[in-house]
């Protein structure tokens, strides 16, 4: 499913035009995005939580030769219960 697909699916169930449900799935994205930079975590009851995860420097062999991974962070996904049992089905 693309972003565009998503638009469509929640312009037809929401019964909104599709230029409201493209604002609304921009929003969401945003705001998720807004909240992981300052390292927030979200939790969305029923499907899961998103945050960010820090890794630590390691080093790495990349072309026959050792090269430094500096330390960085990355979002992350944590499915619920819910969302793991639906899937399982």
């Amino acid at each position: 499913m693309t972003k565009n697909d998503l638009i469509e699916a929640v312009a037809r169930k929401a019964h909104l035009t599709k230029k409201a449900a493209a604002e609304s799935v921009e929003t969401f994205i945003s705001e998720i995005q807004r909240a992981l930079v300052k390292g927030e975590r979200i939790v969305i009851s029923g499907f899961g939580a998103f945050y960010v995860d820090q890794r630590a420097k390691k080093k790495m062999f990349l072309r026959g030769r050792e090269e430094e991974v500096p330390p960085h962070r990355v979002p992350r996904f944590k499915p619920g219960k819910s969302l793991k049992r639906v899937i399982k089905k």
